[in-house]
């Protein structure tokens, strides 16, 4: 069963008891922390004053950052969001001892759904089976990294698209595409270079909350999603560079078969301007079909005959 207190318009709890294990769980889920919710975790639970600072909505963490505190453990982790088309970091902070865990995140909605469902029936989760808070924050975690596989499938979506791009008339969009892909992938794979690690050292802690074989095992699948993703974002990676480099190749391609196309017309043209030049001479005496009733069309089948010449001359080689 669960039992559900409103402390702030930004702090809730959620309590959460099985009365076979005879113990309560608490659950605080606290959203956009400013100096009153992090004065109220002071107070209520003596926390680190460098770990309440970087819990602070206004701070935001490089990396992602897991220490002990004073009978707890304070974790921070970021997560992928996406905004305006962008992924961008969401950032995770948790306070978790062996009675508590206190979330707190900038009103990220996959969360507060997780929240509500705990608060209308906390004993559905694998939390209340246990009567662990590790347990509740894998659940918490587990949550987290599925949501990672929408972006990643919407990633998927978008390799998808651009490849039609490139080979359609539309492919001089598409470079566009492929680099805000390209930003979104590295983005991605920013947040989430760490997180194996930051699981396999909570597992190496020597701590009394993440302690039961059977608790470290759902830590170990954590492990298995974080190396999915990985490998997911590293392949997709792969397909974004070829797809890169094949629209460069067929830029280029298109580019040199217009500029061939220029310089045969140039090579062309140059001749008859040359023959035009000369015959534009005021040497009128020593100039040739000047006088000539059919002088001018004489003239201009000599220079239609070059460029047909050339023109042969080309196609032979197989320039054209």
């Amino acid at each position: 069963m669960s039992r559900f207190n409103q402390i702030s318009k930004t702090i809730q709890q959620v309590a959460i008891s099985n009365p076979a294990l005879d113990n309560e769980l608490v659950w605080l889920n606290i959203t956009n922390a400013g100096k009153k919710e992090i004065e109220y975790l002071r107070k209520e639970y003596n926390f680190n004053l460098s770990h309440l600072q970087a819990s602070s909505a206004k701070a935001i963490a490089q990396r992602p950052s897991l220490s002990q505190g004073n009978g707890y453990l304070f974790l921070i982790l970021q997560f992928p969001a996406l905004k305006d088309g962008k992924i961008v970091p969401d950032e995770f902070d948790f306070f978790i001892s062996e009675t508590y865990l206190a979330t707190i995140h900038n009103n990220v909605p996959h969360l507060n759904i997780l929240f509500n469902l705990c608060k209308k029936d906390g004993s559905s989760f694998l939390a209340c089976e246990f009567g662990s808070t590790a347990v509740l924050l894998y659940e918490v975690l587990e949550k987290l990294m599925l949501s990672c596989y929408s972006l990643i499938d919407k990633n998927s979506l978008e390799i998808q698209n651009v490849e039609n791009m490139i080979f359609s008339p539309e492919r001089k969009k598409a470079i566009s595409e492929i680099l805000a892909l390209r930003l979104n992938i590295i983005n991605f794979r920013k947040i989430m270079q760490n997180h194996k690690n930051i699981f396999k050292k909570l597992l190496e802690m020597k701590n009394h909350i993440v302690m039961n074989e059977e608790i470290i095992r759902f830590y170990k699948d954590l492990i298995e999603h974080s190396k999915t993703i990985w490998e997911i974002l590293e392949n997709q990676k792969e397909m974004v560079d070829i797809l890169y480099e094949t629209n460069e190749s067929l830029l280029n391609y298109k580019l040199n078969d217009v500029i061939k196309t220029l310089t045969i017309f140039s090579v062309i043209v140059f001749p008859l301007t040359l023959f035009a030049t000369i015959f534009s001479m005021n040497t009128v005496d020593g100039m040739p079909f000047i006088h000539g009733k059919h002088g001018f069309w004489i003239i201009i089948g000599f220079m239609a005959l070059i460029a047909a010449g050339m023109l042969m001359f080309f196609k032979k080689k197989k320039w054209l």
